[in-house]
């Protein structure tokens, strides 16, 4: 009897596992998420796995057209938005962070379906709202402030916002393990780690992206489009001279097209920085979210004026044994720190590609989307810009940032009546100690 128990329970563990396994891949195929396997045939080559080179001309040609149309369309739709001003790129922003995070976390719930797991989803939804509550709700109240949200109102989000923020998080925490279920554990947190992860890649790097716009277009121009010229010109020069592959991971990817948009990448970001340096509307902080701030002034920054940058004497030396007598240079000042954004877009960022290239690999998936013909999901198309916002951020913090007045007397303004009073009154004070009675 003891045996026959243990045949029993084996069997019906194993029909149990063989159910599952079936429900899974049906709620797979029902939701648009199966896994597109890549298990080449014996003797065969993986299609994924070949350069661009080696792939026959027909589908090269395809593949190049189909790309090359939605870029223009892509490119196209961005500039309407940029001529749109600060408020629609804000929402761009948003709305494309969204969808990354739905590509990320999508990857993760390919058989969530299957799993009696109510509120799965819901959660983590919920967390992003909260994260997003996070860094924007001060900016937004602001915003909003007197135009749908009330005075009161306002001034009660911006005092209590991290308290509310850390109280939300609570809920959806308390909420996560009040759903948890016996069978299920592992299953449920990885996908509670995922969704953090997920979190830290595409929200807080959109929040920082939001950030450099609003020290001047310019900061947000230059980082994005230097990371699409950077893709664009690496597949070009793979395109057509691609014949050494770079990295195992990633194997399209070429040394021909990784030095070919490095230097083409340097040239273009000194141009469209002294394009970009021309125009008050790129380089003026934004004051608000404005639709159209195109009448946008302010006082120009010695960064956006061609200066003359003199060598030292050390390399003056240098330079006289070769023959060049020279010692100053006209130099723009944005356009030498466009040259360091380039660098790094060209040398590191591409690694969050060859990060999200591993990650497509780990889950059996050829795109993270198929959204836009040709490129895949969004995700696909934002990969390399990870790491490109958290350095164009930190790099404009660190060493070209000043004390801007405006924004000091913005966020004066935005307090109530009596705490405008109280500094007027301090500052007064303290004027009167610093400067001599006349």
């Amino acid at each position: 009897p003891l045996n026959i128990k243990r045949v029993l329970r084996h069997r019906s563990h194993k029909l149990f596992r063989q159910h599952t396994a079936a429900l899974e891949d049906m709620a797979a195929e029902r939701s648009g998420e199966m896994r597109q396997r890549h298990t080449p045939q014996p003797g065969t080559k993986d299609e994924s796995s070949k350069l661009l080179a080696d792939q026959p001309p027909a589908q090269r040609w395809k593949n190049w057209w189909t790309r090359g149309a939605f870029m223009f369309i892509m490119l196209l739709a961005f500039a309407v938005i940029v001529y749109l001003g600060p408020l629609a790129l804000t929402v761009m922003t948003i709305l494309l962070q969204l969808k990354c995070f739905h590509e990320i976390i999508s990857i993760g719930h390919v058989t969530y379906r299957s799993k009696d797991l109510p509120w799965f989803r819901t959660i983590n939804w919920f967390f992003v709202f909260t994260a997003n509550f996070f860094f924007y709700g001060v900016g937004l109240t602001h915003a909003g402030k007197g135009v749908v949200i009330n005075e009161t109102l306002a001034q009660y989000l911006v005092r209590y916002h991290h308290f509310i923020s850390f109280c939300l998080y609570l809920a959806g925490f308390v909420t996560f393990v009040l759903n948890l279920k016996k069978t299920y554990y592992q299953f449920q947190f990885s996908q509670f780690g995922w969704t953090h992860l997920a979190i830290v890649i595409v929200v807080s790097q959109s929040h920082l992206v939001i950030q450099n716009m609003y020290n001047g277009l310019i900061w947000f121009l230059l980082p994005t489009t230097i990371i699409i010229c950077n893709d664009v010109m690496a597949y070009m020069f793979g395109f057509f001279f691609g014949r050494t592959p770079l990295i195992s991971i990633s194997p399209k990817k070429t040394w021909e097209g990784f030095i070919g948009a490095f230097f083409s990448t340097i040239v273009f970001a000194y141009g469209f920085a002294v394009f970009l340096s021309r125009y008050d509307y790129f380089t003026c902080p934004p004051n608000a979210l404005d639709s159209f701030p195109h009448s946008n002034e302010c006082i120009r920054s010695p960064l956006y004026e061609w200066t003359v940058w003199s060598l030292p004497p050390g390399f003056s030396s240098v330079l006289s044994m070769i023959g060049v007598t020279q010692t100053s240079f006209d130099v723009l000042p944005v356009a030498v720190h466009a040259v360091v954004l380039s660098v790094f877009a060209s040398l590191i960022a591409p690694f969050g590609g060859f990060f999200a290239s591993g990650v497509k690999r780990a889950f059996k998936i050829k795109d993270f989307d198929d959204l836009i013909p040709g490129h895949g999901g969004v995700m696909d198309r934002f990969d390399c810009q990870l790491f490109m916002a958290t350095f164009t951020n930190l790099y404009y913090n660190t060493f070209l940032w000043q004390r801007d007045l405006n924004n000091l007397l913005l966020a004066i303004f935005a307090l109530n009546l009596t705490d405008q009073q109280e500094i007027y009154e301090k500052l007064k004070a303290s004027l009167a100690e610093a400067i001599p009675a006349q």
